[in-house]
């Protein structure tokens, strides 16, 4: 097992919820590398709810694989709010899920300055008609690999409460 129990069952929750809805989710993610897509696919039966997933860890791929308008990550910086919202809503854009997730951040060791100090991570999730989530995490200046699982954790999490939220209404 790749990830831990903790994180599989986040996945195994989310999928069912989607599943459950007929909904599928995509991943754009910069700052995990594709961690998101590679702990949903590890759940079994994951193809009926997992449409693609976007590595897009240059500000080049994040223009050209998700339309995120170069004016934005020049005004913003790949690390913000604004862009992490254009990730995710660009994902949906490009693919035929109907939610999808969205991280950029500074996973360190170096990179952070002190307006975006290692940890600052910023994650959307956006699902077609409704208002795109998004939170800023500022998990410290940790390892590589607990920001970038916390990420995967969050993203989780957000992910679930925006499909949750939306089969109450």
């Amino acid at each position: 097992m790749m990830f831990s129990s903790e994180l599989n069952e986040a996945a195994r929750a989310l999928l069912g919820a989607m599943q459950a809805q007929s909904l599928q989710i995509a991943t754009a993610e910069s700052c995990t590398g594709g961690l998101i897509a590679a702990l949903l696919t590890e759940v079994p039966g994951s193809s009926a709810v997992v449409d693609r997933g976007f590595v897009t860890y240059s500000n080049d791929a994040k223009h050209q694989m998700l339309g995120v308008p170069t004016r934005l990550l020049a005004d913003h910086g790949a690390v913000s709010r604004e862009v992490a919202m254009a990730m995710a809503e660009g994902a949906l854009a490009h693919a035929s899920a109907d939610v999808s997730v969205a991280v950029t951040g500074v996973a360190g060791p170096g990179g952070g300055s002190p307006e975006k100090p290692v940890g600052l991570v910023h994650i959307a999730v956006a699902r077609r008609g409704t208002a795109t989530l998004h939170r800023e995490c500022r998990f410290g200046n940790l390892d590589r690999a607990t920001i970038r699982l916390r990420t995967v954790s969050t993203a989780l999490e957000m992910a679930l409460d925006i499909v949750r939220a939306s089969s109450r209404t």
